[in-house]
């Protein structure tokens, strides 16, 4: 990732974890709910449109990006997690798909594919019943 967020872009809120854990899951908030607003964010406007069009149910329609990490026993370990997926998500944006350029068959090629249909037409004319 090239860009630097700021930490006024990022928002934090420690949550109940979910699922199994005896007592202790059942008080205290262990688990990170990341709030990232791509339109307020200091990205690149290429950056912005692309990580918008991705398909993630993570990305509200109002453009917010909300991660949730409840991996780890402790809530530092989850907000380094919930960032680290951040970050995975903006590198996806960033990459730039290679535009295709429509290419033709070689002469070659359209030889080869008209020779395997001659010869395969061959073999099936040999299968069919000889005339008496």
């Amino acid at each position: 990732m090239r860009y630097v967020l700021s930490e006024s872009d990022i928002e934090f809120t420690a949550i109940r974890a979910q699922g199994p854990g005896g007592q202790h899951v059942n008080t205290s908030a262990t688990a990170v709910q990341l709030r990232f607003n791509i339109h307020a964010s200091g990205l690149p406007l290429s950056v912005k449109e692309r990580l918008l069009n991705i398909s993630d149910s993570r990305i509200t329609s109002e453009g917010m990006v909300v991660i949730k990490a409840q991996g780890s026993r402790s809530q530092e370990a989850n907000k380094l997690e919930a960032l680290a997926r951040l970050r995975e998500l903006i590198e996806q944006a960033e990459h730039v798909p290679r535009t295709r350029r429509p290419t033709r068959p070689t002469l070659a090629s359209k030889r080869r594919r008209r020779e395997g249909k001659s010869k395969r037409a061959e073999v099936k004319s040999g299968r069919s019943k000889v005339g008496i």
